[in-house]
């Protein structure tokens, strides 16, 4: 019997990334099949500088032969039943509703274990790659390109490092492309495939979709009353790092925004570190004058941006902020103040006219990010625009009010953001003296 063809995954989706090479422009997002498909699919992922995510399907199996499936189901309620299948294998509607109850209590245990309350990122009008590490049979594959296609992905590309004839010929005819790098015949085992072939753990695939480690942290800087005080917050070194982005949340808002941190965690997965903290300490929030003192504010991203670079471990990366509502009047008085050290800046449904005399003062490249029926502060931000002298655009979602509550808009979003910060973050590397290959070799150990 030859050699295995592969040391292990992480080998395996580096091999597999070189063949998916010509979708890097497409920016693709990747979705690995938990639990072996993950580490294959981060491999991916990081090669094309790309999004992950994992996506938890479950094929409804025929009960007394698991093996052959009869539909499947997937995130976001969708449920395939193939009443052929049902028909021809004898299964009547009440042994379809069992099968249908366990997997759904499975498949949603499976979804808090990997994800917890973060929803799988938009797959509609998008490209995805879903990978696993080995096809057999083909049964799982071809449920997860059934959900797929019902969540309206523009295409559906499955990658694999190996599979079984029979399995390609399944599957190929239900996607867009199809790559695999061995199709052996006869076939055994995907395992016969891999000199390490283990069992991959829940931790470690939660720590490959997370793929960065995140620390409390609370940021010194000073009360009204002239005290010192500590304001919580989080932050979250992504293995990749470009830079670090700093939130400022919105009015009535904390570092524990659900809108912040979905936001924050489509960053970190391109690489971009981030900073959630509270700007005001439980005291002071309780007088609502302060959740509006754009200056107070601002005060308090400038510690946060001293107390990033206070620390020589990440002292030298550039530094951008992302500001919400009235945190983005905040932010850019920020940048104005620290021309220096702020590399970037976004606002999501922000308010920079707030921003007031300070606006022609900022340098960074700022992107205002604003909901499509969000009148009001779409007429605000085009208004504080024409005093900005920085590079800046504004960028509308459409269907999107203040909050970006619709389905889908705070991806958009997310998306837009992300873009930005990854486009102007490394730039400032250079005027920082580092040099960028080395820098995206630096890690944070998890």
């Amino acid at each position: 019997m030859s050699a295995p063809e592969f040391q292990n995954r992480s080998d395996a989706g580096q091999a597999l990334a070189r063949a998916l090479e010509h979708l890097r422009r497409q920016h693709p997002l990747i979705l690995g099949l938990p639990r072996g498909g993950v580490p294959v699919a981060w491999e991916i992922a990081r090669a094309l500088d790309t999004d992950l995510d994992v996506l938890v399907v479950r094929k409804l199996g025929v009960p007394w032969q698991p093996e052959f499936a009869f539909g499947a189901i997937g995130e976001g309620g969708v449920t395939l039943v193939d009443y052929e299948a049902c028909a021809a294998t004898g299964i009547d509607d009440r042994d379809v509703q069992a099968v249908l109850q366990h997997e759904r209590i499975e498949l949603s245990r499976r979804v808090d274990m990997f994800r917890g309350s973060q929803p799988l990122m938009d797959v509609r009008d998008r490209e995805v790659i879903v990978v696993d590490d080995g096809i057999a049979t083909g049964s799982t594959m071809l449920a997860a390109v059934g959900v797929l296609r019902n969540l309206g992905a523009h295409s559906i590309t499955v990658a694999v490092p190996v599979a079984s004839q029979s399995a390609m010929k399944r599957i190929a005819p239900h996607v867009d492309e199809f790559i695999c790098l061995q199709t052996p015949e006869p076939f055994y085992a995907v395992g016969n495939h891999y000199e390490n072939f283990g069992q991959e753990s829940d931790e470690h695939v939660r720590n490959l979709l997370a793929g960065f480690g995140t620390i409390p942290v609370s940021i010194p800087s000073t009360g009204i009353l002239g005290q010192e005080i500590y304001l919580p917050g989080s932050l979250t070194l992504p293995t990749n790092l470009k830079g670090i982005v700093i939130f400022a949340h919105g009015s009535g808002s904390s570092r524990l925004s659900a809108r912040n941190i979905h936001v924050a965690r489509i960053l970190n997965r391109a690489g971009v570190g981030t900073l959630l903290f509270d700007l005001l300490s439980d005291r002071e929030a309780l007088d609502r004058q302060n959740v509006f003192d754009i200056d107070l504010l601002a005060s308090r991203l400038e510690s946060a941006v001293d107390y990033i670079r206070s620390n020589e471990q990440w002292s030298n990366w550039p530094i951008g902020l992302f500001g919400a509502s009235t945190g983005a009047a905040a932010a850019l008085v920020t940048a104005s103040r620290r021309r220096e050290q702020v590399s970037a800046v976004v606002s999501r449904g922000g308010r920079p006219d707030l921003a007031g005399t300070s606006l022609p003062l900022v340098e960074a490249p700022t992107l205002l990010i604003i909901g499509g029926e969000d009148h009001a502060v779409i007429e605000l931000n085009e208004l504080a625009s024409h005093q900005m002298r920085c590079s800046h655009e504004i960028k509308i979602v459409p269907g999107a009010t203040h909050l970006f509550e619709e389905p889908g808009t705070l991806d958009q979003a997310a998306l837009m953001a992300r873009d930005w910060f990854v486009s102007h973050l490394p730039l400032h590397l250079v005027h920082l003296g580092i040099n960028i290959d080395s820098a995206r070799n630096y890690s944070y150990g998890t």
